[in-house]
């Protein structure tokens, strides 16, 4: 897939863009159902009219650039993961741009000239929500005002499950409720965390259940505190495992607040320290709590490897 960054006011040999193209927009953060729809649709475009399939995201996300959220913004998919999902999905092309304050403030006609004109696009496909150029006054129906008959417009209207329409904001709030089945149902395939394996406290090696501990790759959605049902990609092979993400309470003080995600692997004996891992979640177990002792907490960790053995056995 060829990726091409781009900015405004931007600079960009013509040698490096081919098409034509049919150009599926979206900031798409999770490419869940919804976005797969869209891409799905312009790829069908790309297909009958002898187009390249070629996809527009954007980054960072404009919450940062026009001030809306205060706290760190996290990413379902961040960057490099997402433009992973679409050359699986057999993108061409993707345009990664940078959203800027002066990207922020071109008009919908700006916008059509330099990012559709441009970019040599004779299919747009949107979502119907899609919103373009200052203060999101470009719409579906501006877009289609502004093709003037140089490029065709396609809206996907929006893809729902029990009447809700599935969203990046409905899938951050399973996140936070832990509710992996529900994101796995959203996203149409299970929610995957990428991170290197670095070292811990080895107090899990300590009481004869050795884990990983994952630093995850910057800008991650980490899901709720709690015990999970999970699945490792290490040195490319697939195992099962039981996943703790919180901040121990059984050894730190309420005060030593370092949240840390660590993975318990099934009949696994390796040193990996420094590997690059994809975390895979499944299920929830149980919310994180404290134990009067490391018997306990020994017993409840068992417990948790019966539940999380049982539980992906059945996914096999």
């Amino acid at each position: 897939m060829n990726i091409v960054h781009l900015s405004y006011p931007r600079h960009i040999s013509d040698s490096i863009i081919s098409g034509p193209f049919s150009l599926a927009i979206g900031f798409f953060d999770g490419v869940h159902l919804g976005h797969r729809e869209v891409i799905d649709h312009a790829n069908k475009e790309a297909l009958e009219q002898g187009l390249k399939l070629a996809v527009m995201t954007f980054d960072p996300h404009p919450s940062i650039v026009l001030g809306k959220r205060n706290e760190k913004v996290f990413y379902i998919t961040p960057l490099d993961q997402k433009l992973e999902l679409l050359e699986s999905m057999g993108v061409d092309t993707t345009f990664v741009v940078r959203f800027t304050s002066d990207f922020a403030q071109l008009t919908p006609e700006q916008f059509v000239e330099t990012f559709i004109h441009q970019l040599n696009v004779t299919h747009v496909t949107a979502g119907f929500d899609f919103t373009f150029g200052a203060f999101g006054s470009g719409d579906m129906n501006v877009m289609k005002q502004l093709a003037k008959n140089q490029f065709n417009v396609s809206v996907v209207e929006k893809k729902s499950d029990d009447s809700i329409k599935i969203s990046s904001t409905r899938i951050r709030h399973a996140l936070t409720e832990g509710d992996m089945e529900k994101v796995h149902e959203l996203l149409g395939r299970p929610f995957q965390i990428p991170g290197i394996v670095v070292h811990g406290d080895k107090r899990g090696r300590q009481i004869g259940f050795p884990t990983a501990n994952i630093q995850a790759k910057e800008g991650s959605f980490i899901p709720a505190t709690g015990v999970y049902s999970v699945r490792m990609l290490v040195q490319d092979e697939w195992f099962d495992g039981v996943c703790n993400v919180g901040y121990k309470p059984t050894f730190k003080s309420p005060d030593e607040k370092k949240l840390t995600i660590e993975v318990h692997l099934f009949n696994f004996d390796r040193n990996i320290y420094g590997e690059e891992v994809n975390v895979d979640w499944y299920h929830h177990i149980r919310n994180e709590r404290k134990f009067d002792g490391i018997d306990s907490l020994k017993q409840q960790i068992n417990k948790d490897k019966k539940t999380a053995i049982s539980f992906l056995q059945k996914l096999n």
